[in-house]
């Protein structure tokens, strides 16, 4: 994950997202914080609404590899 990156954040990601509450998200920062679970970071960034606008910034704890990258819709003019 690299500052920018969008992706989504759903069941695959973490358990606590498997209710049907997952979301976009353009990561900030990564941290190199030890984890008990290997693959699983921390991640610092913002929730995105449909239109791919940041609504909440969030600190989020995650399985990497269930994160796919996001696409989001072109910005309007």
């Amino acid at each position: 994950m690299r500052p920018g990156d969008v992706v989504y954040v759903g069941s695959a990601a973490s358990p606590q997202f498997a209710a049907g509450n997952g979301f976009c998200f353009r990561v900030i920062r990564t941290h190199d914080w030890t984890t008990s679970w290997e693959g699983w970071a921390w991640l610092d960034g913002y929730q995105l609404n449909a239109a791919g606008d940041a609504v909440e910034r969030r600190s989020i704890y995650v399985d990497l590899m269930g994160l796919p990258a996001a696409v989001l819709p072109p910005k309007r003019r």
